[in-house]
Order: C-alpha cells, then structure tokens, then sequence
C-alpha cells in the first residue's frame, strides 16, 4: 500500500515514546518510488501545548528528540518532506541550531546549515546512485529551499557511481 497525500499525523504518545511507526509506508517504498514523492510528505504533530506557550514546534525538546530519531534512522526524509509550506524547514530547524523571528523566519547558524546540508547531499547522491538513480536536481532544489545556494561545480569532483 503507497502512502497517502494526506499529512501524516504524529500522536503525542508517538512523539513521548520515539515511535516511527507513523513512518512505515514510507520507509517499505522502494528507493525509486521515494524519489517520485520528493517534496510530497507533510508531518503533523500532535503535540498539548498551552496557548501562552510562545515556543514554535522546532523549539520543542520531545519533538526535536523524535525528529533527530526519524532524521538519523531515515537520511532521505528530508528528500521527501514537503517544501513550500515551510515542513522541510521545520524539519532542519528540529536538527540545527538556529534562530526564530517573527519577520524573517527560521534562521540557520551558517555554518552549522552549510556542513549538514553538504553532509546531506553527499549522503543522498551515494544511497540514490547505490539504487541506480539520480536525484542531484532534487537535492539542489532541497538546498535552495533552506537557502543554500548550491554551485554548478559542486558535483563535479564526485563520481556519478558513488
């Protein structure tokens, strides 16, 4: 069975507990199948707040613990999570130190964006070719998303057989 479009719900007693489980249909695709759905997971957290609490959901520990969870037994979720309303975003800000405001959004530490966005990049071009597929436009298109700005010449060093 393929995963839905709809967001993916992530109960509280998943999130106390590190349960992927929510993940499953996700993680049983094929590599090739993944790719196709680049950009198409959103993850909602179901997570009791009180209305005075100020935090955004990156600056919660239970959720960032489960993220760090989900990211670490997962290195393509990034690839697949949905980009336009800020869910990749959120997802890197669960994994990296950054800032909040109210006018200009997350901000990454610089350098703490550049060294996992590269890390990121060498590890999903290696697993993609080790599945006989290409995915570099999908992951300069991720790097764009946070703000990286990636270089034509970046690839180039590298073989395309991993």
């Amino acid at each position: 069975m393929a995963p839905s479009s709809a967001p993916l719900t992530i109960s509280a007693s998943q999130i106390r507990s590190l349960d992927l489980t929510p993940l499953q249909l996700w993680r049983d695709l094929p590599p090739a199948a993944l790719l196709e759905r680049a950009g198409k997971l959103a993850l909602n957290f179901e997570w009791p707040r009180s209305e005075a609490d100020p935090r955004e959901l990156s600056e919660l520990p239970e959720l960032r613990l489960w993220s760090l969870r989900a990211d670490a037994l997962h290195p393509w979720l990034p690839l697949i999570l949905e980009r336009s309303s800020g869910q990749l975003c959120r997802h890197v800000a669960m994994l990296l130190p950054h800032g909040f405001s109210r006018t200009e959004g997350i901000r990454f530490a610089p350098e703490s964006l550049e060294l996992w966005i590269t890390h990121r990049l060498f590890l999903l071009d290696h697993w993609s070719q080790l599945h006989g597929l290409g995915c570099r436009g999908g992951l300069a298109q991720m790097a764009a998303m946070l703000g990286f700005e990636l270089d034509s010449a970046f690839w180039q060093p590298l073989p395309l057989n991993g």
